[in-house]
């Protein structure tokens, strides 16, 4: 069955920039208890700590936090990306991720044939393969340029690729973050609608995303996340006034307010993650 076990799970980051005595410096200063050194004496930041919990059928869950709270990071954790320190992962189902619109992209090869690679990958017949490319190619709208090299699209022709084909193929679990609603507001009316489509097909979401209008339409279970732990798990709503501070009365209104979006960190906060 599909599902998502996460239990104790850690994952930290050696730092090597700066010199011995400014890390060891970080370290005594540190006031978020994120930094400590490992068995070899590096100063490590730890990304993830302690994060317990499980995804069944039918879950969407959300992920709300600053930068540097640890979403990527997690995100990363349940694609197999990074390798945990402590604790463990376990997926169960194919698994399909909108992390990087780059993320698995061949750049010397043309748009046409990373389609048919992911394709594949994904053990497709030939049929099905036609069927994507097809569908890509009529979403992205490259024209021409998908059949040549990827190296020399813009930065939104890119977006339009990747998202494109990594929406085309029905994941088990899908694993989204943010920079999906990027590009100019025609690209994110579209990719609204398409990713509306596949969120409904997917046994399992995890989501983060700034945009909490989002959130409370999609997900059914939110995780706030600060300096690597998990602060609050539970609806989205309750979640979300809690991570805001005040009740999410625009959202009752939203036909008529604009998107609502969820706040940056204080720049004084602890540094981001890498």
């Amino acid at each position: 069955m599909v599902g998502i076990t996460v239990r104790d799970l850690e994952i930290s980051f050696p730092l090597y920039h700066g010199n011995a005595r400014s890390l060891k410096k970080t370290l005594r200063d540190s006031l978020s208890g994120r930094f400590t050194q490992d068995e070899r004496e590096r100063v490590v930041v730890q990304a993830l700590r302690d994060v317990t919990f499980t995804l069944n059928p039918g879950d969407r869950l959300g992920l709300v936090g600053g930068n540097g709270a640890g979403k990527t990071t997690l995100l990363r954790a349940l694609a197999g990306i990074y390798e945990p320190v402590g604790g463990s992962v376990t997926v169960t189902g194919h698994i399909g991720t909108l992390l990087d619109p780059s993320l698995g992209m061949n750049m010397e090869l043309t748009g046409r044939e990373n389609i048919r690679l992911r394709g594949m990958f994904a053990g497709l017949s030939a049929t099905q393969i036609s069927a994507v490319e097809q569908d890509v190619e009529a979403f992205a709208g490259l024209g021409s340029f998908l059949d040549l090299p990827v190296q020399t699209y813009s930065s939104g022709m890119t977006v339009r690729l990747s998202f494109g084909l990594a929406t085309a193929i029905k994941p088990d679990i899908l694993l989204m973050d943010e920079w999906f609603m990027a590009g100019d507001a025609s690209f994110r009316n579209r990719a609204r609608a398409r990713l509306e489509t596949l969120v409904s097909q997917a046994d399992i979401l995890v989501l983060s995303s700034h945009m909490a209008d989002v959130m409370v339409d999609w997900c059914n279970r939110l995780i706030w996340l600060e300096d690597g732990r998990i602060r609050m798990d539970g609806s989205p709503r309750e979640v979300l006034e809690a991570y805001l501070g005040h009740p999410l009365e625009e959202l009752d209104n939203k036909d008529t307010a604009p998107d609502p979006v969820l706040p940056e960190p204080d720049p004084a906060e602890p540094h981001p993650l890498p």
